[in-house]
Formats: structure tokens, C-alpha cells, sequence
């Protein structure tokens, strides 16, 4: 089937994936400022892309296909406040400012209103306030990942439950039950206040970090990274960083994930098997990447007083890729800066990351006094992370029959299959 113009139903949903893959952001934000119901604004955007599905097969791509989309969502807005019998103010003034004679545009030649609605100084306001809305405090962590993803993003409800290895219907549901939240608990639709900003930025920040971590290291599964995951949130951190230019820990953020991501293209095989760090091959390392982290970190560091949680993970990061090797690691460095980390985030997770800096520096006995130090936290209980770290120092120090046993707990733990694999070769190696 092709359009009237000879353009394939096909092309025509490339076209539209494509538009809301890099506009979804600035469509809805845009649409929610006009309405000022965020859950509306998303609901009309959607409706917009399922007429230009049609529209787009038959009469071919507007010049402007974004102002095009908005256009039509301004219009199903006008339509949802005529059906609510809401002819008032709202309604009047969207009446007024597009004018209701003309008609929308479609063609190929697109129309006077293809630019009706774009307001480029308007723009970066309304995506930092699609950002601070998806990540308000009044929903959980789970919602606030979800409608990122969904609205900020742009993934669709089974892109978004593939990357998490979720059924749909309870994506779907998260994002619904979000939306009435929002609805509920009254939260507008705009940038909040400097102060508030400074207050909300650590939760709009933990959902990049989150994203990414599942990416880059995968819960479960059958996937040792998920690449797709991560480089969304490094893109949505660089999304942030154009937004919050005078942010500190913004910069801290991109640049630990910059940096870590630079090791993906080291840290699997030939058959995609995992390749831990000491084996790596460091020339393989994204070496465009690391400048880029280091420019960022160098960034947070200037414009800030003193380095964040996130940019001093990132000078952690930074130790590893300027290193010619495992062994020609700063360590006593790392170890420094997981003190500094310790006192300003402190965490188990943290203080087992510190342990396995300072077996690097000061031997493996001493990195298992520090672990030692985590071993009945709750937050490490079920996880396989302690064990592991655990089974890797007792096996330095000779104690091999100890050793075994914490890797066998760590396999046991363990719910992500390439993972598993490198703790059962682990467990063979000893035996």
C-alpha cells in the first residue's frame, strides 16, 4: 500500500518513530504548557501520532512534521475541552491563538500552521519541566523511571518493559497509575523555583543513574550489558547538562557515565561472554568517550564547590581509564576519593566498593576487614554482591575452601545469566 504520493505506509512510520524518538520531549512538554494537564498533554500527543500515522501514508511527510504533530495535538486539546463543555478562558485563548479556520496541515508542502506552535524560547523551559514533573517526589521510584522513559524518552510501554524485562500491562499500569498521581496530588506544569530545583534535582538525577546502572550492569536476565538502556540515559544526562548548564553534579553525572560506558566495547567477547576489568583489553576502550567524561568532570569541578556523589564516582572512573593497567591503578587515589564519597553518601554498597580499592592498595587481609564491616546490612543480604567480593578476597589469600563456599552463596543469589556464569567458572577454577 502506498500513499497518494507514491510514499509507503512504511516510510511513513519510520518517519513518525523517528520524530517522536527525537521530539516526544519538547511535543509533550510543549502540549502540556498549552493545556496545563501533563497527563492530557501525553493522551493528546499520542492521538496526534496515530493521525499522522494515516495522514502522513496518504498526503507524504510536512516540511515540519514536529509543528505538524503539535498542531494536531493543540487541536484534539481544543476538541477535549469543547467535549468537557469547557468554553471558557482556556478554551477561548487556544481558539484565538491557532485560528480555527485553517486547516491542518499534511502534505508534502506542509502549511502556514506547520510553525504555529513552535516557540524555540519556549522550548528548553518546557522540557526541564516534562524532567522535574516525571521525576516529582509524590511518585515512587519505579513511576518515576517509567514515565521518564515514556515521556522524556520517548519508548514506547514494550520498549520500556523489554529493557526491564517487565510484562507491558504492568509497565502500562505504572504509567497510569503515575499519571493520576500527578492529577491527584495537583502538580503543575511548570520549572519549579531555584530552591525547589536544588531540592528535586537529586531525584530527577537518580532516575538517569538507575537507567543507566541497569544498563551497563544487568540485574537479570540474559544480557551481561544492556547497551540501549545505558546510552538512554546518557543521553537523557546530556539532555539535562543543556538545561542545567550551572549544575554541578549535572556535569558529575554525565561524566560517570561517559566514563563508564567507555568500557563497553572491552567488556564482552567475541560470543558476547563477560570480560571482567583486569582482563581487558584497554585499547578497545571508547577513547572518545573518556574525553568527553573528562571534559564533564573538569566542567563539574568549575562550576561547583567541591565535587558531588556523582562526580566523585566520576573521578573514580576517570582512575581507571587514564590507568595502563589493573595494577598501575592510583589506588591509594580511589581509596581517598571512596572516603570522600563515604562521608558525603554513604552506603554499604559504597563502603564495599571502598574495600575492594583498598585490598587493591593495601593487600586483600585488609580489604576483608573492611568488607567484614557490611557483612550483616540488610540492604546486602539477599544480594549477590557481597559474597562475591567476599569469594574474590579469600581466594587471594589462599583460602580456597572459604572462597568456594561465598561464591557458591553469590551464584546462588544471583539472577543475571552471564553473570552466573563467570561465578560458576569461578567455583571451578577453585575446585
Amino acid at each position: 500500500m502506498a500513499g497518494v504520493h507514491g510514499q509507503p505506509v512504511n516510510r511513513a512510520r519510520e518517519s513518525v518513530e523517528a520524530v517522536w524518538r527525537r521530539e516526544s520531549a519538547r511535543i509533550v512538554g510543549a502540549l502540556a504548557r498549552y493545556t496545563n494537564d501533563f497527563a492530557l498533554a501525553e493522551d493528546l500527543a499520542q492521538e496526534a501520532l496515530a493521525e499522522a500515522l494515516v495522514t502522513w501514508s496518504r498526503e507524504g511527510v510536512p516540511h515540519n512534521p514536529t509543528g505538524w504533530l503539535l498542531t494536531v495535538g493543540r487541536r484534539r486539546a481544543i476538541d477535549a475541552f469543547r467535549r468537557r463543555s469547557a468554553l471558557d478562558e482556556r478554551y477561548a485563548a487556544l481558539a484565538r491563538d491557532l485560528g480555527e479556520g485553517g486547516a491542518v496541515a499534511g502534505g508534502p508542502g506542509g502549511s502556514a500552521h506547520d510553525d504555529v506552535l513552535w516557540d524555540p524560547d519556549r522550548i528548553d523551559d518546557d522540557v526541564l519541566a516534562l524532567v522535574f514533573v516525571s521525576c516529582h517526589p509524590v511518585l515512587s521510584r519505579e513511576a518515576r523511571v517509567a514515565l521518564t522513559l515514556r515521556v522524556v524518552s520517548g519508548l514506547s510501554s514494550d520498549q520500556i518493559a523489554r529493557a526491564f524485562l517487565l510484562p507491558t500491562a504492568t509497565v502500562q499500569a505504572r504509567i497510569t497509575r503515575a499519571k493520576k498521581a500527578l492529577t491527584a496530588a495537583g502538580v503543575p506544569f511548570e520549572v519549579p523555583s531555584r530552591p525547589e530545583q536544588r531540592e528535586r534535582l537529586g531525584s530527577v538525577l537518580s532516575v538517569v543513574y538507575l537507567v543507566f546502572t541497569e544498563g551497563s550492569s544487568a540485574s537479570s536476565g540474559s544480557e551481561w550489558i544492556r547497551t540501549d538502556l545505558a546510552h538512554e540515559a546518557t543521553r537523557l544526562a546530556r539532555v539535562l547538562v543543556r538545561l542545567m548548564p550551572d549544575a554541578s553534579e549535572v556535569h558529575g553525572l554525565l561524566a560517570l557515565l561517559e566514563l563508564t560506558a567507555a568500557r563497553f566495547p572491552a567488556r564482552t567477547g567475541p560470543d558476547g561472554e563477560p570480560v571482567l576489568l583486569e582482563d581487558q583489553d584497554r585499547r578497545r576502550w571508547d577513547q572518545a568517550a573518556i574525553r568527553r567524561g573528562r571534559a564533564a568532570l573538569a566542567t563539574a569541578q568549575r562550576v561547583g564547590n567541591g565535587l558531588g556523589a556523582y562526580g566523585l564516582q566520576a573521578a573514580i572512573a576517570e582512575c581507571h581509564a587514564i590507568a595502563p593497567s589493573v595494577d598501575q591503578t592510583d589506588w591509594p587515589r580511589v581509596v581517598r576519593l571512596y572516603d570522600a564519597l563515604s562521608d558525603l553518601a554513604p552506603s554499604p554498597v559504597v563502603t564495599l566498593n571502598r574495600a575492594v580499592a583498598v585490598s587493591m592498595a593495601y593487600g586483600p587481609e585488609k580489604g576483608l576487614a573492611e568488607v567484614d564491616t557490611v557483612a550483616d546490612d540488610p540492604l546486602l543480604r539477599a544480594s549477590h554482591l557481597l559474597p562475591t567480593v567476599r569469594g574474590e578476597l579469600l581466594t587471594r589469600l589462599g583460602r580456597s575452601d572459604e572462597a568456594r563456599a561465598e561464591l557458591k552463596i553469590a551464584l546462588e543469589r544471583c539472577t543475571n545469566e552471564p553473570t552466573r556464569d563467570v561465578l560458576a567458572a569461578k567455583i571451578a577454577a577453585l575446585s
